[in-house]
């Protein structure tokens, strides 16, 4: 049974798209080894690069379903699953998005109907926007915040909107709101503008390749206050890019905490470790192998390979226990489950609280 990968394994977001398909391919080596599915047939994993492009993610899609997948999973990032989106509604085909958090992904934003064919092993960014300032606001006391956000995505842009309204509702105050471009490498010009607005907190809500230079030349114009980020921060090059001690005193929203105790969780980071060189998962490698388990779950359920029944039961999936916590689809195809915040200390994620959806 054939799963398509289409991930950024080359590209701006290459440590995305990788660490998401080692998370698939552990899944299916696990189910493989445990019996398969559909009385004992095996899945493969077909993959393919879409170099962290949008037309690319495409084409990508096309050529996974002429090939003969069941189902696709991936791309990881929104702006790529949106290439991707329109071939599995043309073909028919299940399209599972693990870590594309834009509610546009499973939800047409013009007319507000769901995308039959699309799924997401994800929280989206409303929810995480909302926690990181309800974190702000509660738990590190801001008053003030800074947002700096990405005007190259969708994602970005996406967080903006739902840590402002959240902090404002909160009774926060967003005293400055700057940009930057996907690529841009010296931020100090709009970060020593930041310093003199005198903010409480600066909310980054862009990607590692960024965020991770952001946060050292705050630290070098010696902007000391937190910076908070979003997922997209999830990556080992953050440390590389930003350094340890650069990193002390900033928090992101996350979808699971590779140190959190809990079985399911002890059990895929060994796993995961032990064929990776020893490696500890990030949140996508963890969202990658969530989605097939997803997936394998919903052929069970399906009893067949038919993509009408396989999306039926994708939909129809209840209190599902997956890694990064249990899974149930609401009605625009978005998983119903808690986020996590995690603080930087020494270079390292460590599980500072969990956040459950109202």
């Amino acid at each position: 049974i054939k799963i398509g990968a289409n991930f950024e394994m080359s590209g701006g977001q290459a440590s995305f798209g990788n660490s998401a398909l080692n998370g698939a391919k552990l899944a299916v080596e696990q189910i493989n080894a445990a019996g398969g599915v559909l009385g004992g047939r095996k899945l493969e994993i077909i993959e393919m690069d879409n170099a962290s492009k949008a037309e690319e993610a495409t084409r990508v899609a096309q050529k996974l379903i002429a090939d003969g997948a069941v189902a696709l999973i991936g791309p990881v990032t929104t702006t790529n699953t949106m290439g991707a989106v329109p071939v599995a509604m043309e073909k028919k085909i299940p399209l599972i998005a693990p870590t594309a958090t834009n509610p546009k992904v499973t939800v047409d934003e013009k007319s507000g109907k769901v995308y039959d064919w699309v799924f997401r092993a994800c929280f989206i960014d409303p929810f995480q926007g909302q926690v990181m300032a309800n974190f702000a606001f509660n738990d590190l006391k801001a008053k003030k915040a800074v947002i700096y956000v990405n005007a190259s995505s969708d994602y970005s842009k996406g967080l903006q909107k739902f840590f402002k309204e959240t902090f404002i509702a909160s009774g926060g105050t967003i005293v400055g709101e700057e940009s930057f471009q996907e690529k841009d490498t010296d931020f100090k010009a709009v970060l020593t503008r930041i310093k003199s607005q005198n903010p409480d907190v600066i909310y980054v809500p862009g990607y590692y390749e960024e965020a991770g230079k952001i946060v050292k030349q705050a630290r070098e114009l010696g902007i000391m206050i937190p910076i908070l980020g979003g997922d997209g921060w999830d990556s080992p090059k953050l440390v590389e890019i930003a350094g340890k001690e650069a990193l002390a005193n900033t928090f992101i929203s996350n979808h699971y905490a590779p140190d959190d105790q809990s079985e399911a969780i002890v059990n895929f980071v060994k796993s995961y470790k032990a064929a990776n060189k020893d490696v500890t998962p990030d949140a996508l490698a963890a969202l990658g192998f969530d989605s097939v388990n997803l997936l394998a779950d919903a052929l069970t359920r399906a009893g067949s390979t038919d993509p009408e029944k396989l999306r039926e039961a994708i939909a129809a999936t209840k209190d599902l226990k997956l890694a990064t916590g249990t899974i149930t689809f609401n009605e625009n195809h978005d998983p119903v489950k808690s986020a996590v915040i995690l603080e930087f200390i020494n270079g390292e994620q460590k599980f500072k609280t969990k956040i459950d959806p109202q």
